[in-house]
This record gives structure tokens, C-alpha cells and sequence, in this order.
């Protein structure tokens, strides 16, 4: 099969807020998902993991709220685009 047909593949999206922007082209976004607890009091618990995502313009700032989208590996940590900003 040739690159041209090769079928495209889902990317990951996420919803997240900026943290940090202090480095050149790549801002830390935080992404907040709510799990279940395993016991049977059927409490939720706030889970947070941040991620660091390509912005080729520096446009993000601190407190976005942004769109990221899984895409090859740029670099060592960052496997992300931001999308847009909302």
C-alpha cells in the first residue's frame, strides 16, 4: 500500500487549560477527568495529568482553555498539536 492510501487513523483529542507557557513553541496543558472510585460508596475522584503540546505561535497564555490533538512524536515529551484555543 502507498503512503496516499494509506486509510487515516482516529487522533486522540482533549480538552484542557493551559498551566505553563514559558517555553519557546510548546505549552503545558492539564487535562481534569473524573474516575469512579473502586470501593462501593460510588465517590469520584478528580485525576490531572499534564501534557505538553506544540504551539508553533505562541498565541496560548496562561488559563486557556484548548483543544489538543495527538500527533507524531515532535520531540522527547511532546506527542501533541494544540488545535484552537476556545
Amino acid at each position: 500500500m502507498d503512503k496516499e492510501n494509506k486509510p487515516t487513523q482516529n487522533k486522540k483529542t482533549l480538552k484542557g487549560v493551559v498551566v505553563s507557557d514559558k517555553m519557546n513553541k510548546t505549552a503545558v496543558v492539564e487535562i481534569t477527568r473524573y474516575e469512579k472510585q473502586p470501593k462501593k460508596y460510588g465517590k469520584f475522584r478528580k485525576i490531572s495529568k499534564h501534557f505538553k503540546a506544540h504551539d508553533e505561535t505562541n498565541a496560548c497564555k496562561i488559563g486557556d482553555t484548548v483543544l489538543i490533538e495527538e500527533t507524531v512524536p515532535i520531540s522527547k515529551d511532546k506527542a501533541f498539536k494544540i488545535k484552537e484555543i476556545i
